[in-house]
């Protein structure tokens, strides 16, 4: 007797034809070409720790910075806020006068049908007029007569000369009421003025997400070792599945607030949600009506600014960019303290800004020691945390929603966004009173008995759930809440040219 296999490798390294955990057929620890095989007969040095290599990847924190959270128990948050003290009006006709022989002007207020039956401009009153279009041409009137039936038209005397100077233009001009002027012996200024009542509203959002996993997967031990964001470790994968899935959650819960839109599609049909599978694709029994986020209400109430150093060399154009959004402010609010938070490319543009200030950057590009607490001895700080400009503060910081490759960094459309810091005074419709609140800020659905800010429950029979015969856990998590946004006609939203 003989052995038939006398070859030199052992007759046990035989490939099968599947790939299976045999003597005869070994698995690839990496798959990858090139690499090392569990054939071989040394040890790989093996990292246990997933590699960070997108660093802390949650972008969650903006609204914390500016703002805070607050219970409410409806479905619906309104606030009102107050309008202008002074009297004024765009866009307003010039013609020649009317029925009244001693005027020289008719001048037709740009007003609604409603607004016309109450106008504010009384008889007595002094206005200046100017041209809407370049400002430059003045003239003062006195408001000789306020038509009755038609309150937007005036028949005015003009100070100084009858010669009107005024465009007559479809542009027209602008006015305001400056003062008043009585004769001796006449009666008061007749009519008073009832202030305007200006009121927002929004609504709460319900969102919602969950993560799964079945009873065998949660007993087995990975060679990878979990480490997240939110302090999960071990080598249980599932843990980090569910800590991402968290993180993702809680990131959605401040996008959302920033992103969210009202639902204005007029093709939008209510109930038009659809569950898929089963014997029926059944409607929800829920209307989708949006909600207001941050840039929305900064579109359709603040103020909108594009192009910001567009096309300028560093540091050159910016500046002047920058003195227009303040001479803007200064028709607002006027809150001396704001917080910018901008994309990385507007942070450099505000950076180069405030360095070509130094002097002597935009030709040179030399920078100076001893300025902006740099020497020669040390590295050079080319950036800007914060500076002043005219009468207002500004503090800046990166805003990583913006950078994030994976967010709005897809897009170039939203540069950044300044807002007011501090506090407003609303009317509170449930108080009667004014209160002060965070110019941002969330509000999310909270009884006694519910708290909706965000809640997670297991449900299953796996991980110390027991409420059903599914041998799996499931972790389920939900939100109801919604932006206010108050005074948005201090806030600016930087765009792309």
């Amino acid at each position: 007797m003989s052995f038939s296999n006398t070859g030199s490798f052992p007759a046990s390294l035989v490939p099968a034809q599947n790939r299976l955990a045999l003597n005869t057929n070994y698995l690839s620890f990496d798959d990858a070409a090139g690499g090392g095989t569990f054939a071989q007969q040394y040890l790989p040095e093996l990292y246990e720790a997933e590699i960070e290599r997108y660093g802390n990847r949650t972008i969650g924190g903006f609204l914390r910075m500016v703002g805070a959270e607050m219970p409410m128990t409806s479905d619906q948050v309104i606030w009102s806020e107050q309008n202008r003290l002074h009297v004024a009006y765009k866009k307003a006709t010039v013609s020649v006068p009317g029925a009244l022989a001693d005027a020289d002007i008719k001048v037709v207020l740009d007003l609604t049908a409603a607004e016309s039956a109450s106008g504010a401009i009384r008889v007595g009153q002094t206005v200046l007029m100017a041209d809407n279009a370049t400002g430059l041409i003045v003239q003062k009137g006195l408001v000789q007569a306020v038509k009755q039936t038609n309150k937007s038209e005036l028949e005015v005397k003009l100070y100084g000369t009858a010669t009107n100077a005024l465009p007559t233009t479809a542009a027209g001009i602008n006015l305001y009421v400056y003062g008043s002027e009585f004769g001796k012996g006449s009666i008061g200024m007749e009519g008073s003025i009832e202030p305007g009542f200006t009121q927002y509203a929004n609504r709460p959002m319900i969102l919602k997400d969950n993560f799964q996993i079945n009873g065998s997967d949660t007993a087995q031990i990975g060679w990878v070792e979990v480490a997240t964001e939110d302090g999960q470790s071990g080598y249980l994968w599932y843990l980090k599945s569910e800590s991402e899935t968290r993180l993702r959650f809680e990131d959605t819960l401040e996008m959302a607030m920033v992103e969210a839109e009202d639902m204005n599609n007029t093709a939008y049909t209510a109930k038009s949600q659809y569950q898929f599978g089963g014997a029926a694709n059944a409607a929800l029994t829920t209307d989708i009506e949006g909600s207001e986020g941050l840039f929305a209400a900064i579109e359709a109430r603040g103020n909108v600014y594009s192009g910001f150093a567009g096309a300028a060399a560093p540091g050159s154009g910016a500046l002047g960019d920058f003195d227009e959004i303040l001479k803007n402010l200064d028709k607002q609010g006027a809150i001396e303290e704001n917080m910018l938070f901008l994309s990385r490319s507007t942070a450099l543009d505000f950076d180069d800004m405030i360095a070509a200030v130094n002097g002597g950057f935009a030709s040179t590009q030399a920078a100076s020691y001893g300025l902006f607490e740099n020497d020669g001895d040390m590295a050079l700080n080319f950036g800007f945390s914060g500076f002043r400009r005219g009468s207002y503060d500004f503090y800046k910081t990166d805003w990583k929603y913006l950078n994030d490759a994976s967010l709005r960094g897809l897009s170039k459309e939203i540069d950044g966004v300044m807002i007011p810091a501090g506090t407003t005074t609303v009317y509170d419709q449930m108080l009667g009173s004014n209160i002060r609140r965070p110019f941002l800020h969330v509000r999310y659905r909270a009884s006694e008995t519910e708290d909706r800010r965000m809640k997670s429950w297991v449900t299953g029979s796996v991980g110390g759930a027991y409420t059903d015969t599914l041998d799996a856990m499931t972790v389920s998590f939900l939100s109801e809440r919604c932006l206010v946004t108050q005074a948005a006609n201090n806030f600016v939203l930087f765009k792309g040219a």
